[in-house]
């Protein structure tokens, strides 16, 4: 797969983006264009939006809505001036049915005049700010995806949207994880604190070292464990509610935008 570096410049955002968009970056996001929103995608057909955005209201830890598109229109100018949703990122999944059908890197030839995209908060962008007080992240260090689970969480139904809630894992040291829990709570609009730390069995997760949704654990000893509700929770209610077509982005492989992640940080 193609991969590009993390770059710091102005213009990373629309580096990336150029880089995805031609197909020579195609695998996860984690790390680049630090200091940059990043955001998880869902498409719906436009009879399935007005409950989508309902569901992200009732539902603003894991669905946290930065962005919605009109009907037919792949761009979202509130998150940067050429985004394309079609082609910006790395990977998508294609559902029919609340089912996987395939995986792919752009979804040009798919895209109807129907559809309706949803940006959503995702925790990748909380985590530059975790790193620049010096608190370590191990899958940013390996470069590897967050590890990310379903668990046993309702969430809050919305017209015919209702499924189980799902939550990226980052695992510290307990002066870390304390630190962690401070500075991500000052991110609301990206999943904001924690849901839950320690035990993961008390959030219905069965083996920890069994991500659903990819990532492999690496907690040593005397490291805590914080779960974070996660922008991907939407393929977990895609998968229960079962609408007729839906694309969402592969977890881990992320829109990125041009919007700076302090914007969004609580006064």
């Amino acid at each position: 797969m193609a991969t590009i570096a993390a770059n710091t410049s102005a213009n990373a955002a629309e580096t990336v983006r150029a880089h995805i968009r031609h197909g020579r970056h195609t695998t996860v996001t984690t790390g680049l264009a630090p200091g940059i929103l990043q955001a998880n995608l869902v498409i719906l057909p436009a009879d399935w939006a007005d409950e989508f955005g309902a569901f992200c209201a009732a539902n603003p830890k894991p669905c946290p809505l930065m962005a919605q598109s009109e009907a037919g229109d792949p761009t979202l100018p509130a998150l940067g001036h050429d985004i394309d949703v079609r082609t910006d990122l790395p990977r998508y999944r294609i559902f029919h049915d609340g089912v996987q059908t395939s995986e792919e890197t752009s979804i040009s030839a798919l895209w109807r005049d129907d559809l309706v995209a949803f940006a959503l908060g995702c925790s990748y962008s909380f985590e530059a700010a975790l790193l620049d007080a010096g608190v370590p992240i191990r899958h940013i260090e390996q470069g590897k995806k967050v590890c990310t689970y379903r668990t046993g969480i309702d969430t809050v139904p919305a017209g015919r949207l209702h499924g189980k809630m799902v939550v990226s894992m980052r695992n510290f040291t307990t002066p870390n994880a304390i630190r962690a829990i401070e500075i991500t709570s000052r991110f609301p609009s990206v999943h904001g604190a924690p849901i839950h730390f320690g035990d993961p069995s008390a959030i219905g997760i069965v083996d920890i070292d069994k991500p659903e949704f990819g990532g492999e654990p690496d907690i040593r000893p005397g490291e805590t464990p914080l779960f974070w509700a996660c922008g991907v929770t939407p393929q977990s209610v895609i998968e229960a509610v079962k609408p007729p077509f839906c694309i969402t982005h592969k977890a881990g492989h992320m829109l990125i935008t041009d919007r700076l992640n302090e914007e969004f940080r609580a006064s």
